[in-house]
Parts: C-alpha cells; structure tokens; sequence
C-alpha cells in the first residue's frame, strides 16, 4: 500500500512540477496530522520529521479540517498570522500551496498538500482538481 500511495504522490508532483507533496494522516497520538509520505522535487527538505508546527491552531488546517480546500497563489499574503508565518519558514520557504482534505463519511482522514518553494505561483484549475482527484485516489488506502 505504501508503494501505491507514494506513487500517487509523486504523479501529483510530476504533474505540476511543484516542489513538494506531502500527505498527512489522522493518527491518534498528540500531534495533529503528522506528515506521513511525501514526494520531492530535488534539492527539497522532507517535512516527514518535522514537529514544531502545531496544526490545531494554523488557520489553512482549520480550513480543511471543516472539510474545505484552500489553494493560496501567494502563502506570504494569506495570513498575518504569526504562527502561519512561522509555518512558511519552517517549511522551507513555502510561497504557494493547494491543501486539499481526503475525505471519508463526512470525516477528514487525510490531507494532501502540494507546495510551490520560493516564490509565489498562480495555480491553475487543473492543478487543483488534481489535488482533489489525488485525494479521491488516496481515500480506500487510508
């Protein structure tokens, strides 16, 4: 299953040449959807590890956990949020994302979110409903 999972992912990434894909999970424990695969352009750090961002009070997660996506073409300006900010230095210099939920029986089980480094990117509408269809694919797997 890992396998066919990190192939979905990395389609994603090979389709729209952002830097990263990650997906996270709702696993019980006391951090909030950890990120549990991923796919990477080259010369990308990994968030698999990463700890230090508390999801449960980051204003894009909120969005989703109410099972909405949020496709933002320029991360800098969504939020003044100073937490928010921290979020897009920690993860690397995160400039544009579509965070998109993977949804079971009303519940989010999963979130996918694809990641532009760097600068900002204007995503398109087939870059986004291919986020949508990535969770569609990922669903019977989680």
């Amino acid at each position: 299953m890992a396998g066919e999972i990190d192939a979905i992912l990395s389609d994603l990434l090979a389709a729209t040449g952002a830097s990263r894909v990650t997906l996270r999970r709702a696993l019980p424990g006391e951090y909030a959807f950890p990120v549990t695969d991923e796919a990477l352009a080259p010369g990308v750090g990994s968030l698999l590890e990463e700890r230090t961002v508390d999801l449960r009070t980051q204003p894009v997660a909120l969005e989703v956990a109410a099972g909405r996506q949020v496709v933002q073409d320029d991360c800098a300006t969504a939020y003044e949020d100073p937490a928010f900010q921290r979020m897009l230095e920690i993860y690397g210099g995160l400039a544009a994302q579509i965070v998109t939920p993977v949804q079971r029986d009303g519940d989010v089980i999963g979130i996918v979110s694809l990641h532009q480094l760097a600068t900002p990117r204007r995503w398109t509408e087939a870059e986004i409903a291919a986020c949508r269809e990535t969770a569609t694919r990922l669903e019977p797997l989680l």
